[in-house]
C-alpha cells in the first residue's frame, strides 16, 4: 500500500512538471520591465492606453523598427524622412514638407491635412499596413524578430497591429522639453535681451503667434488657413480633401516650432527655406480675403500687415531659436540602435 501511495505521488509530480514547462513555453511573458516616460513637470500626462503598456523590451523593438528598411519594400525607413538631426524630420523630402515626429505621444491629429484623428497606435497600423504597406511575411520569417516580438508582447505570430504597436512605444519617448526657454522656465538660465524681446512678441498681440503655437507644445494640435494663398487649385484644397467640407478649404495643421531652427522647409508645401522667409511673410505677406482665412489673421491692426521693425523681425528670429533642443537631437536612446 506504502509503495502504491508513493508510485502515484512521483506519477502526479511528473505530470505537474511536464503540465508546468509545456504552460511555460506556450503562454506568453507577463513580466516586463516597465518604462517610466520623463517630461517636464508643466507637460500634461501622457495617456497610455491599456492594452500597449509601455515597457523598455517594447521601446527597444519599436525603435528598431523606426530605423529598419524592413517595414517597407522599396528600402524606406521612418528615420529615412524624420532625421535626428534635424528634429525628426527632413529637408528634402520631394512631395513637399514633413511633420517632424516629436511630442507625438500628445496628438490626436495626424498629417498635414488630418488625415487621421485616432490614437497614436492607429495612426502608426495606417503606416505599416497603407504607407509602407509592409510584408508581414518579412517579420514572420526572420528570427530575431520573432523572438523579439515574443520577449515584449508574447506573441508568436506578427501583425501590422503588433508592429503598429511597437513603433508607437518608441514614438512616445521621441520628445522635446529640454530646449533653452524651457530651461528659462526651470529659471536655469536667462534669455538675452534680444530673446526676451522676441519672447515678448510671440506671446502678445504684436506678433500673435501664440495663438496657434501655444506654450509647452507650440501648435494646438488643430487646422487654419493662416492665408498663404488667395486662390485654390486641386491641389491646395487642404483638409477639404479629408472632409468634404467647404469651410475647410486651405486648412492645414498647425506645425510646432520646436526645434524649428533645424529645418529648411516650412509651410505644408516646404514652400519657405528660412525662418527670415516665415516671419516676412506673417509681417507683410497674408493675404487677407483668402478663402476661410482664420479671423486671428484679419483683426483690424493686422490689415496692413504686423510693422514688426527690423530689430523686432530679428528678436523674433532669435526667440525662435531658444526651442531648439539638442538633448533630444543628440539623444543617443533615440538614434540607430548598434
Amino acid at each position: 500500500m506504502k509503495n502504491r501511495s508513493l508510485f502515484l505521488f512521483l506519477l502526479a509530480s511528473m505530470i505537474l512538471v511536464v503540465f508546468s514547462c509545456k504552460k511555460t513555453s506556450d503562454t506568453p511573458q507577463t513580466s516586463f520591465t516597465p518604462y517610466q516616460i520623463q517630461t517636464p513637470k508643466w507637460f500634461p500626462t501622457m495617456v497610455i492606453p491599456a492594452d500597449n503598456a509601455m515597457s523598455v523590451e517594447r521601446v527597444q523593438l519599436g525603435r528598431k523598427l523606426y530605423y529598419d528598411t524592413l517595414l517597407s519594400n522599396n528600402g524606406r525607413a521612418c528615420a529615412g524622412c524624420h532625421t535626428q538631426s534635424k528634429g525628426f524630420t527632413s529637408d528634402n523630402y520631394p512631395g513637399g514638407n514633413v511633420l517632424p515626429h516629436v511630442n507625438l505621444g500628445w496628438s490626436k491629429n495626424f498629417l498635414w491635412k488630418g488625415d487621421k484623428t485616432c490614437s497614436l497606435e492607429d495612426m502608426m497600423v495606417f503606416e505599416v499596413s497603407d504607407f509602407f504597406e509592409t510584408d508581414l511575411n518579412k517579420f514572420n520569417a526572420n528570427s530575431t524578430y520573432k523572438k523579439l516580438f515574443y520577449t515584449a508582447y508574447g506573441i508568436n505570430t506578427i501583425t501590422h497591429k503588433d508592429l503598429a504597436y511597437a513603433l508607437a512605444q518608441f514614438l512616445r519617448t521621441v520628445n522635446s522639453g529640454n530646449s533653452k526657454y524651457d530651461q528659462f522656465r526651470r529659471l536655469e538660465v536667462a534669455l538675452t535681451p534680444s530673446e526676451e524681446n522676441g519672447m515678448t512678441i510671440f506671446f502678445t498681440e504684436k506678433g500673435d503667434c501664440f495663438h496657434c503655437h501655444i506654450n509647452t507644445f507650440f501648435t494646438d494640435n488643430s487646422f487654419h488657413n493662416n492665408g498663404l494663398d488667395s486662390v485654390f487649385t486641386s491641389t491646395t484644397m487642404g483638409r477639404y480633401d479629408v472632409t468634404g467640407n467647404t469651410s475647410d478649404i486651405g486648412l492645414y495643421k498647425t506645425p510646432t516650432l520646436r526645434n524649428c531652427e533645424l529645418r529648411n522647409m516650412f509651410m505644408h508645401d516646404g514652400r519657405f527655406t528660412t525662418l527670415t522667409d516665415v516671419i516676412e511673410f506673417y509681417n507683410s505677406g497674408v493675404h487677407q480675403h483668402s478663402q476661410n482665412i482664420d479671423p486671428l489673421m484679419t483683426l483690424p491692426y493686422k490689415v496692413n500687415g504686423l510693422h514688426l521693425t527690423q530689430q523686432d523681425k530679428s528678436d523674433l528670429l532669435m526667440f525662435l531659436k531658444t526651442l531648439t533642443d539638442t538633448s533630444y537631437t543628440n539623444n543617443t536612446a533615440l538614434s540607430k540602435p548598434n
